[in-house]
């Protein structure tokens, strides 16, 4: 039986990025923010002028671990630590998983559509950039 599945559109993406952007400039730090698919596909992405080179990949990457696992990258930092259960999972999908804060699935009538990463300041920072991109169209959006 086939089955539909529900995802960010480019529009939904251009809607998150301005929101992250105005969250950004309300912060005085110029971002890079990344929207994924539901397949993890990278849908759209912005560099502010000025953002840090260096963390383009990490938003990209956030996203992207965002929606592989289905878990904020916060959530995951946790249970990476030495002794936690996911300790090492980093490593995995060839390096390319990011665990700190601020990546971030995104939900739609509780069903994850997409993912949102950013990267530019603090941990702190960077989750509420990237609440205030989710938010724009998945209301309560929570880290």
């Amino acid at each position: 039986m086939p089955r539909t599945l529900n995802t960010l559109t480019l529009s939904d993406a251009k809607q998150m990025l301005q929101a992250g952007e105005a969250k950004a400039a309300n912060l005085g730090i110029p971002y890079n923010i990344a929207v994924v698919d539901a397949g993890g596909a990278l849908i759209a992405f912005t560099r502010q002028d000025g953002a840090l080179a260096g963390s383009i990949d990490l938003a990209i990457g956030k996203a992207k671990t965002a929606r592989l696992f289905d878990k904020t990258t916060e959530y995951l930092a946790e249970l990476a630590q030495p002794g936690a259960p996911l300790f090492g999972i980093e490593q995995s999908n060839g390096g390319n998983v990011v665990i700190f804060g601020g990546g971030l699935p995104v939900k739609y009538d509780n069903q994850i559509i997409g993912a949102v990463g950013t990267s530019a300041g603090s941990v702190e920072q960077d989750i509420a950039v990237a609440v205030a991109a989710a938010e724009a169209i998945s209301p309560n959006a929570k880290p």
